[in-house]
């Protein structure tokens, strides 16, 4: 890093079922440097966790951070990571306690991706001023968060917009998870990487055209239910949002009694880590 050794600087990484994503900046929050890595989730947890924290000395260059912001998919807990099936063992991993012992210096805060993500969002991003707003994750994995009053919806145990559990029809009723096909299952990138590689062409294309109806049919619910302002759409799958865009924004008008603003989120790929940022910058500047 081209900047006085002596200057404070924070860690903020966004640990995701593919890649886990870093950056670097002072303590106001410009970033200096950034890496990303492969999670490498099929080699566990600790592997995953060793690698990115590898990566981040790379990046530190021998300075230890004021403070280590982190999103991660699940919810992070004192014993573990919970709800977060795309990494083996993430859920065992007490992923707070991990960091501390690595960064022994540093004020460690921890949150769900999603929720960052849409803290970032509504701070600095397509849901500023947006009341209430939400945020649709289209990643590896399937999520939402509601914002409101200028700030993110965490619910009771932290898993409020986890819609990937969400029930698929009628006949769902009453079953446990192993029981059914939860939606996450059918509508990520994650299952639809599933059905690239064992599918042909044909059923590839029908295959598309059933995700985007699933998610359609979920996301019109949720407007129903939140009545948002907008609704910005963020993750990997917004590489794809010509294709998105039309039949969700149909579906939203045909259905929602005040259809709200369907947008990109203003930074789709990068979201959770820099809502990760925030949290390092806030943990910084308070110290506590």
């Amino acid at each position: 890093m081209n900047v006085p050794p002596s200057t404070p600087v924070v860690l903020a990484l966004d640990f995701g079922g593919t890649k886990t994503a870093l950056t670097v900046a002072d303590r106001h929050g410009t970033r200096l440097c950034d890496l990303t890595v492969e999670t490498a989730a099929e080699r566990g947890a600790r592997a995953g966790l060793h690698r990115a924290v590898g990566a981040a000395r790379t990046l530190l260059d021998g300075r230890e951070p004021v403070a280590v912001g982190v999103s991660t998919a699940g919810i992070p807990g004192a014993e573990g990571v919970a709800l977060a099936p795309n990494i083996p063992g993430w859920e065992d991993l007490a992923l707070g306690h991990e960091l501390t012992l690595e960064f022994p210096e540093s004020e460690i805060r921890l949150a769900t991706d999603v929720k960052a993500a849409a803290r970032h969002e509504c701070d600095a991003g397509a849901l500023k001023g947006c009341d209430p707003g939400l945020y649709v994750n289209l990643g590896t994995g399937l999520a939402v968060a509601v914002v409101a009053g200028g700030r993110v919806l965490t619910g009771r145990h932290g898993a409020s917009g986890e819609i990937g559990y969400n029930l698929r029809t009628v006949a769902d009723v009453g079953r446990g998870s192993g029981e059914r096909i939860p939606l996450e299952d059918v509508v990520s990138g994650k299952a639809l990487s599933r059905a690239a590689h064992t599918t042909g062409s044909t059923e590839l294309a029908d295959h598309i055209k059933e995700f985007i109806d699933e998610l359609a049919f979920h996301l019109v619910n949720l407007a129903i239910a939140v009545d948002p302002q907008r609704i910005a759409v963020g993750g990997g799958m917004v590489r794809s949002w010509d294709a998105l865009h039309a039949p969700l924004r149909t579906a939203l008008d045909a259905a929602v009694p005040y259809p709200p603003d369907l947008v990109p989120a203003a930074h789709p790929y990068d979201a959770p880590l820099l809502g990760a940022l925030a949290l390092a910058v806030e943990a910084a500047r308070t110290g506590t």
